[in-house]
């Protein structure tokens, strides 16, 4: 009889046991969902498809310039790296497109991480410019493209860190802030550019300021409202 309340108490301790793993693991499965639907990227959509276009544009704009005076220099590191930049603008806004829904967190993460690598690159062609241009012996223009390499490159790590952050459901205010300092990034870029290729520092402008309102609103942050005449 004692053995046989002995197992009795096992099977309802073992029935108990894993009610309670069932539970845990269903209120773990909510939780992980309620993070996936906290982790909406929507409210940039609007803006990062902008600064993606613009910044698309501004590396076509880029190649444009070195067919003409003063550069005429097509087909060198500046053309590349103008034609990689191009390529990130199209990379992130497809990153856009994907941030209107809320399955395609994985889509903008790998797009962003795209338009990284295409910095990257575009950094080193504008390293190979350099080069290209004190080989003719051109100081200006080789100081002109050596002050664009930091922004580049800082583009290019700010970009990467905002996709990785995506991918490692870090708060959205980090990934915001992200963008924010990969906009101000292009925004140096272009101010670097313009001496050279002022049409292409001029819609990399544009993109700047469209890359850093899509991290604010990613984040958060709240327009500033315009203040009314005091009468």
């Amino acid at each position: 009889m004692k053995i046989l309340l002995l197992i009795i108490s096992a099977f309802h301790l073992v029935v108990s046991c894993h009610g309670f793993i069932a539970t845990t693991t269903t209120r773990r499965h909510y939780a992980n969902r309620r993070m996936t639907l906290q982790m909406s990227l929507k409210p940039a959509a609007i803006p990062l498809m902008d600064a993606g276009k613009a910044l698309a544009r501004s590396g076509e704009l880029l190649v444009d310039s070195t067919n003409k005076e003063p550069l005429n220099n097509y087909g060198g590191g500046l053309s590349a790296a103008g034609a990689m930049i191009r390529n990130a603008g199209d990379c992130i806004a497809q990153a856009a497109a994907s941030c209107r829904f809320k399955t395609g967190t994985e889509l903008v993460t790998d797009e962003l991480r795209e338009a990284a690598t295409c910095l990257e690159e575009a950094t080193s062609k504008l390293r190979l410019a350099v080069e290209e241009a004190n080989a003719d012996e051109d100081e200006k223009l080789a100081l002109t493209i050596e002050s664009a390499v930091t922004p580049a490159r800082n583009a290019h790590f700010a970009l990467e860190a905002a996709g990785a952050g995506i991918m490692q459901r870090l708060p959205l205010s980090e990934i915001g802030g992200k963008l924010v300092e990969c906009g101000d990034n292009f925004e140096l870029l272009s101010q670097r550019l313009e001496p050279i290729a002022p049409e292409c520092s001029g819609r990399m402008v544009f993109g700047s300021e469209k890359m850093k309102e899509a991290g604010n609103n990613l984040a958060g942050v709240q327009k500033e409202k315009p203040k009314g005449k005091a009468w």
